[in-house]
């Protein structure tokens, strides 16, 4: 990354419920809105296209790898707004039949697409009536997955992964981390800051992360709080729970000087 170069990026925060044709009109209202903002590279949240009553309506969706109007709208959305585009996740088939890959699609100002990252870690959680397993209806992925771009290099990662620090070392050195996620209430309210700025202290990196918020149509609870982390874990802007657009400068001279007075990454052993 230029030493001297500053781009703004952006989170943006949806409420998405069960019609995809309306999520996706909404999704296209906030990429415009970030770009009349100077974004130029923005993310969508988890799921940004679907969050229905049950599983079987997200495996009624599922697109064939790199064919679908949910990658048609991305691919399209990126070439007209000039921008480039991180598909927060959708739903892909899988090996297995029964189940679907939840995959996040990043696109270039072009519309092509530079990269697929598929979510790892499937969360599970049990609490009095609030119950979620994942892998009842997902299949995870296997590679960890980071690229280069005119920001740098980018890392992606998905809501749960969030809490696996060893994902983001597996990296490498990367100077944004992006991670789309629908993070419960209960869970988010505990720890979800928490984990954002500590895997960007740890890593060293800017952070931008783009999240679902609010009461979505089936009842569910997603804890919002989009917002994106500097090098040193400084929120530097956030939203609560509405839809809406977060964005903020990252500099990659404030990225040089945190390496450059606290080398954690030169000192690593393990």
């Amino acid at each position: 990354m230029n030493k001297n170069r500053r781009s703004a990026i952006a989170a943006i925060q949806m409420t998405s419920g069960p019609q995809i044709d309306a999520n996706l009109a909404e999704a296209g209202r906030l990429i415009a809105l970030a770009a009349e903002r100077g974004a130029r590279l923005v993310a969508l949240p988890e799921y940004f296209p679907l969050i229905g009553v049950s599983d079987a309506e997200r495996l009624a969706a599922r697109e064939e790898d790199g064919a679908g109007p949910i990658q048609k709208f991305l691919s399209d959305a990126a070439q007209r707004h000039g921008v480039w585009l991180i598909g927060g996740s959708l739903p892909l088939s899988a090996d297995d039949p029964a189940k679907l890959r939840n995959a996040c699609l990043a696109y270039d100002e072009s519309g092509r697409r530079v990269a697929r990252y598929d979510k790892i870690h499937l969360f599970s959680f049990s609490r009095g009536a609030e119950s979620y397993n994942e892998s009842l209806s997902i299949e995870p992925g296997k590679q960890v997955v980071a690229f280069d771009s005119p920001f740098g290099r980018i890392g992606l990662a998905i809501c749960y992964d969030l809490r696996f620090p060893e994902l983001f070392r597996e990296m490498g050195e990367v100077d944004l981390l992006v991670l789309p996620a629908a993070f419960t209430e209960t869970t988010g309210r505990a720890h979800w800051e928490l984990l954002l700025r500590a895997r960007a202290v740890e890593n060293q990196c800017y952070l931008l992360a783009s999240a679902q918020g609010g009461q979505h149509p089936n009842g569910r609870v997603t804890h919002g709080n989009s917002m994106i982390v500097d090098p040193w874990g400084e929120v530097l802007d956030r939203l609560d729970k509405q839809a809406g657009v977060v964005v903020a400068e990252m500099d990659a001279a404030r990225l040089s000087e945190v390496r450059a007075s606290l080398p954690a990454l030169r000192h690593r052993v393990l």
